[in-house]
This record gives C-alpha cells, sequence and structure tokens, in this order.
C-alpha cells in the first residue's frame, strides 16, 4: 500500500496538538514515490483509479476507495504494448475518461525538447485497470504547425466531446469525433491561454468554466516554480479571465496552489472529486523539500468563495480531514 505519511510530516503538521494516529486525518503527500501528471476516474467497482506520467513502469496505476491509501495495480501498457508513434519518447501526462462503455487514456509521447515532433495519441481498454490497447498518434505538433503538443484533456460539453492541449506556446482545443478517438475533420482549433501555460483541466461548476493550468519551471527539484492557477469562463472556448477580468490569452490568472517550505513545485493537478459530502478533491505533484528526488503525489480539498475556487493558504496542506466516503 502507498501511503506517504512520514512521522516527520506529522510532527510538523499537527499545530492542533491531534494524534499522528487520527484515523480522520491524512497527510500529505499521499504517494511517497514519484508520481508526476496525476489523473483519475471513479471505476464501477467503486475504485478510484489514478495514472500518471510513465516512468519504468509504463504509465503506473493505482486504485483506492478513500482518495487517501492507494494500492499499485499494474501499468496501462507494457514493454510490447506501449506507443511507439515517438519511438524513443516517454510517455507524458495521461487523461483517462469513460467514452461509451470504455475507459480512454489520452497521453503525450515526446522526447525531452522534442517540440514539434511531439504529440498526442490514444488507447482504451474495457477496464480501468487495463489492458489498454494503443489506437496510435491522434495528431503531432508538425502536423497542425502547434508548437509542444502534449498534456491533453478531454471534456464533453453540450453533446460535445472535445480536447484541449498545449505547453508555454498557448492552450489549444478542437472537437472530436463520436467515439472521441481522432480531430473532427475540418473543425477549427481555437486558442483560449497564453504562452504561460500546461497541464490544462476544465472544470464547470454553477454556469462557469474553470480552466486550471500550470505555470513556471516544473522539474528542476528544489528550484522548480512549478504553480497551480486558474482562471474561468462563460463559455467553454473562452474568453477565460482572473478576477479583475484580464485574458489568460495575455497570461492572467489567480493562484491557486504555491510553494510553502514543505513543498515547491506544485503543479499539473488531476480531475476534481466530490466525496460524499459534496466536498471537492484535487491531486497534484509536488517536490518535497525533505526529499527532493522526485515529484510526490499530494491531495487537497479545493473550497469555493464567490464563484472561484481557492486551497486553503493558496499552498499544500500538511495534515488534513480525509475526504468522506
Amino acid at each position: 500500500m502507498a501511503v506517504g505519511c512520514s512521522a516527520a510530516l506529522f510532527s510538523q503538521s499537527a499545530p492542533d496538538g491531534g494524534s499522528d494516529n487520527d484515523e480522520k486525518q491524512y497527510c500529505n503527500p499521499v504517494i511517497n514515490y514519484s508520481l508526476p501528471d496525476p489523473t483519475v476516474i471513479k471505476g464501477e467497482d467503486g475504485y478510484f483509479y489514478l495514472y500518471a506520467t510513465e516512468d519504468i513502469k509504463n504509465v503506473p496505476i493505482h486504485r483506492s476507495k478513500d482518495l487517501v491509501n492507494w494500492d499499485f495495480v499494474g501499468t496501462a501498457f507494457s514493454k510490447t504494448t506501449r506507443p511507439t508513434f515517438e519511438p524513443k519518447g516517454g510517455i507524458w501526462a495521461p487523461d483517462i475518461n469513460k467514452i461509451g462503455n470504455r475507459y480512454v487514456l489520452y497521453y503525450s509521447m515526446s522526447v525531452w525538447g522534442g517540440e514539434w515532433t511531439c504529440g498526442v495519441g490514444v488507447a482504451v481498454a474495457n477496464q480501468p485497470e487495463g489492458p489498454f490497447i494503443d489506437h496510435g498518434k491522434m495528431f503531432r505538433s508538425n502536423e497542425i504547425k502547434i508548437q509542444n503538443c502534449i498534456d491533453p484533456f478531454y471534456i464533453e460539453d453540450n453533446g460535445k466531446k472535445y480536447l484541449f492541449w498545449g505547453s508555454f506556446h498557448g492552450i489549444y482545443g478542437t472537437e472530436l469525433t463520436e467515439d472521441g478517438l481522432a480531430l473532427k475533420k475540418d473543425a477549427p482549433i481555437l486558442q483560449i491561454a497564453g504562452n504561460a501555460y500546461e497541464g490544462t483541466y476544465i472544470h464547470k461548476r454553477d454556469g462557469y468554466y474553470y480552466l486550471f493550468a500550470s505555470i513556471g519551471s516544473c522539474c528542476e527539484g528544489l528550484k522548480s516554480t512549478y504553480t497551480t492557477v486558474v482562471g474561468r469562463s462563460e463559455n467553454l472556448f473562452g474568453p477565460y479571465v482572473d478576477k479583475s477580468g484580464r485574458p489568460m490569452l495575455e497570461n492572467n490568472h489567480e493562484i491557486l496552489i504555491g510553494k510553502n517550505d514543505a513543498f515547491v513545485g506544485n503543479g499539473h493537478n488531476s480531475e476534481i472529486v466530490s466525496d460524499k459530502n459534496g466536498a471537492d478533491w484535487v491531486f497534484y505533484h509536488a517536490v518535497s523539500t525533505a526529499n527532493p528526488s522526485g515529484r510526490v503525489l499530494m491531495l487537497d480539498r479545493v473550497y469555493w468563495q464567490d464563484g472561484w475556487p481557492y486551497v486553503q493558504g493558496s499552498t499544500p496542506s500538511l495534515k488534513a480531514d480525509k475526504p468522506e466516503f
């Protein structure tokens, strides 16, 4: 079982004097090894399934009943079934969805610095733990003339299916075919945010679309400046703005999760998950200042005030009440 509640973290994160063994609380990180760019879905079996950027395990899959205690259950691909359209590329920033009766996994494939040869592919499975069958490349940067096409995100809206993507050269989106496996022919590709962002996630709530993204450097250890930000719009394709009405197309936003003494490089958030009480929760990755060797899995509650999301203190929690299921 993968749980990151170290005694050191508990000792520095219990200002209320609570017991380290309080079963109603958890501490960050919830998984204390590297699981960057998380994406999560609830399966028909009642488990939550979480996927992350590839390491040596060909896109690791974990599952949990409570969002806090996780077990490793396998990988999306094997050495023989993993995608190959970028032969030396890694599989980055997956995005899991249920489309019809199938689980559909969008993924980026790139080598570091390969901003014109990278692209987005798609794989499908009959159950969330796989095995996933690769359907190959959907598009490449050099084919659609948009640099650094990684970090896909899928959303359904008003009966149509859409894919958004992008990394520090604009965030873009377009409509998909009905099965979700290809770009819809002749559908326009539209830019919705500026060149400060990557790691797109769009959440619809109370008549607004909230564009969550990450700014800064993701992968420089303790020097990482990754920060989770957000803007909102009344329409899926924008304009997205900050609280002052300034557009994300001009790189304006609100900060959701910044750094603190324990965690830096906090970004690339997952989908928002609601517990039985309607509380919203989000995963993201961070670099632990105590052990900066990877990007560990974090969990925090998302609160809402005056139509805007926030995380308490705008930084990662060290210890907090658990979700309730």
